[in-house]
């Protein structure tokens, strides 16, 4: 059963005070909002990653590491995607998104609570390590998903801040909060890979249009509302380019919760998958949603410590 957050009045005054205001009616008269808050806010000495490394997300809003897990991880852990993957009793659930006119599943939501696999990777010390140290201080999964991308018929992903949509739809404060993708198939440039735009995570690009309710149920399979306009987004391609980090499955991308990725179609035979945990600072908790009526569903923003069965 769904949970949703009713907006209250307070929301109203909370939504002109907002520093990043988004969903709006009309084009804003600046295209993008610098950022408020310091990307990275631990230090090298607080963990894993090196002071050349932190730099590097500092500087680009990502982080690729190759070889993160090694190939019996990464065999265990793909042999527990498609048992999932393949479950009947999942298909037709909320949580599960299937592809554009097709029945197969292509996002399975709240993962780390459907597998005891998933439980054990979301909490290991490699990447809560480095979650704390780009992060300052503790942080809770507000979402995880495995994506699946079949070969040939996978669709791409458009555009988009995923700190836009949890900050609108999700009530996420401020830009606490960071990605972490491990590739569980090898990435190369035709089978879709992740897509991102360096140093796009240092302004916030507002976006027209009021949220429909419920939402979720189209942006999961293809997003409109949540879209940065293609004139704001050439201008930041031509200041950072477009990057797309490709190598064997076990590599780990980390990305800032505000740095503007997206995905092509896969047009190879080869499947692309990975699974892909949200980390936010506990301090950050998600309030009422700024930019929709309702806040939405629980596998797709958690609270801190949610144990809630989904199966």
């Amino acid at each position: 059963m769904s949970v949703q957050t009713q907006v209250r009045p307070a929301q109203a005054e909370a939504r002109r005070q907002d520093p990043y205001p988004t969903r709006l009616p009309r084009r804003p008269d600046l295209p993008w909002l610098n950022r408020r808050e310091p990307v990275v806010k631990g230090r090298a000495e607080d963990g894993p990653l090196s002071a050349s490394q932190l730099d590097e997300f500092e500087r680009r809003g990502f982080l690729f590491e190759p070889g993160f897990l090694d190939e019996r991880e990464v065999a265990e852990l793909t042999d527990t995607l498609h048992e999932l993957l393949s479950r009947e009793a999942f298909r037709g659930r909320e949580f599960s998104i299937t592809e554009p006119g097709s029945e197969e599943i292509r996002s399975l939501f709240a993962v780390h609570l459907l597998s005891e696999r998933f439980r054990r990777l979301a909490g290991d010390p490699r990447l809560l390590g480095r979650v704390r140290q780009i992060l300052g201080g503790d942080a809770y999964v507000h979402q995880s998903r495995i994506n699946y991308k079949p070969g040939f018929h996978g669709k791409g992903f458009n555009w988009h801040s995923d700190f836009e949509t949890w900050h609108a739809e999700d009530g996420m404060p401020a830009m606490h909060a960071v990605s972490a993708s491990i590739v569980l198939t090898d990435n190369h440039a035709f089978n879709g890979p992740l897509m991102l735009i360096p140093g796009s995570h240092k302004v916030f690009v507002p976006c027209l249009g009021e949220t429909p309710d419920d939402h979720h149920k189209q942006s999961l399979k293809t997003q409109q509302f949540g879209v940065p306009d293609n004139q704001v987004l050439s201008e930041l391609i031509e200041r950072g380019g477009i990057e797309a980090p490709t190598g064997k499955a076990g590599g780990l991308i980390l990305f800032d919760c505000n740095t503007l990725h997206g995905s092509n179609a896969n047009m190879s035979p080869d499947p692309r998958s990975n699974v892909f945990f949200v980390y936010n600072r506990r301090d950050n908790v998600c309030v009422a949603p700024y930019g929709a009526r309702r806040r939405r569903p629980w596998f797709l923003a958690h609270e801190p410590d949610a144990s809630r069965p989904c199966a």
